[in-house]
């Protein structure tokens, strides 16, 4: 299945019913049971440590004053990956494709993960307008093995495309793990195979240990519902090491904290992309010198670099993640061989 076929994915009777509700705000306010805390105020969520000027008003003088530079209106890609069913029946043998954007095929052994996926030709309220992606996904729909977990960073539209959703749902019904609050707009389009977590907790899947992780982000789909959902990174735990996903983020202590609690991860996927300008970005957005300083703190045996390539959001060049995550690499000392990106649809050993 193609891009263009989960955009003309019909909605059931209640899930347009939700969609109806989810644009008028009915679900803008989910039932968060947690007590108030550092990061809940019992109205909305926030990020640890000093407040992140990161609003409405900042967003308009960013659209009014832009200068971002043009993207090619379409990249064509190499033929897409068709991965095995099954990798390996040894938890110890990883392997990781990149799909697109935030997006990454993980198989830990015989377990198949997704992060963030995101198959829908634009990340946007509306499948007519908004930022269209400039190149083809890394793996057809069709060509996906079974997935078992789906790991959730947000609710933002270039991570959480509710078509690609449906359509896993109704597949393969995989776990999703997720925030707090996220569970509502999913269990509004019918799926119901979700576990919400506030930061530091966990669920287990098979030997498998997934936990949801802070990060220094925001959230909301619309306009009354902002910061209403828990985002997060996400560490799955296993007997041969831990894969990060460090979902949406702007550069934070958290990756310390992270690396305190559970040591060096085995595999981090770390965002190089959407990054200018740094006044408006830099708190909720890595640029490439970020992400190595955050490789660095969590001391990562290999980082992938993400979120870039696909959507253009902000106002670099298509190239520039790259070009500058090279730079900085060489910059901070870190060999090539710890940090590096692959094409869409390219694999990897883990």
């Amino acid at each position: 299945m193609s891009t263009e076929d989960v955009n003309s994915l019909r909605y059931s009777a209640e899930a347009t019913l939700a969609r109806f509700k989810a644009k008028l705000g009915f679900l803008s306010k989910p039932k968060i049971s947690l007590a108030p805390n550092a990061h809940w105020n019992g109205e909305t969520f926030r990020n640890h440590g000093k407040y992140i000027k990161h609003d409405a008003w900042a967003a308009l003088r960013w659209l009014r004053t832009r200068q971002p530079e043009q993207w090619p209106q379409w990249v064509d890609s190499e033929p897409t990956a068709k991965p095995t069913t099954c990798h390996s029946e040894q938890i110890a043998d990883w392997r990781v494709t990149y799909v697109n954007h935030a997006t990454v095929l993980v198989q830990i052994g015989p377990w198949n993960l997704l992060t963030d996926p995101v198959w829908s030709d634009r990340v946007s309220p509306v499948t007519f307008a908004g930022p269209k992606r400039v190149r083809s996904v890394g793996i057809a729909l069709d060509d996906l093995p079974p997935i078992h977990a789906v790991l959730l960073s947000h609710d933002h539209y270039d991570h959480l495309d509710i078509r690609t959703l449906m359509w896993l749902h109704e597949r393969d019904q995989p776990m999703l793990v997720t925030g707090l609050g996220v569970d509502a707009v999913l269990k509004a389009h019918g799926i119901d195979t979700v576990v919400a977590l506030d930061w530091w907790q966990s669920v287990t899947l098979g030997p498998l240990e997934l936990f949801f992780l802070p990060a220094q982000h925001f959230s909301g789909r619309g306009a009354r519902d902002r910061n209403r959902t828990l985002w997060g990174s996400l560490l799955v735990r296993s007997s041969a090491g831990s894969l990060y996903f460090a979902g949406d983020t702007g550069y934070g202590p958290h990756f310390q904290s992270i690396y305190e609690h559970f040591g060096a991860p085995r595999l981090a996927l770390l965002p190089i992309g959407a990054y200018e300008p740094r006044w408006f970005m830099g708190p909720v957005h890595m640029d490439p010198a970020d992400a190595v300083r955050a490789h660095q703190d969590l001391q990562a045996i290999y980082s992938l670099g993400i979120h870039f390539n696909t959507f253009q959001l902000t106002d670099e060049a298509i190239d520039a993640p790259v070009i500058a995550l090279k730079t900085e690499l060489a910059k901070q000392g870190v060999n090539t061989a710890y940090f590096g990106v692959l094409s869409e649809g390219e694999s990897r050993s883990a």
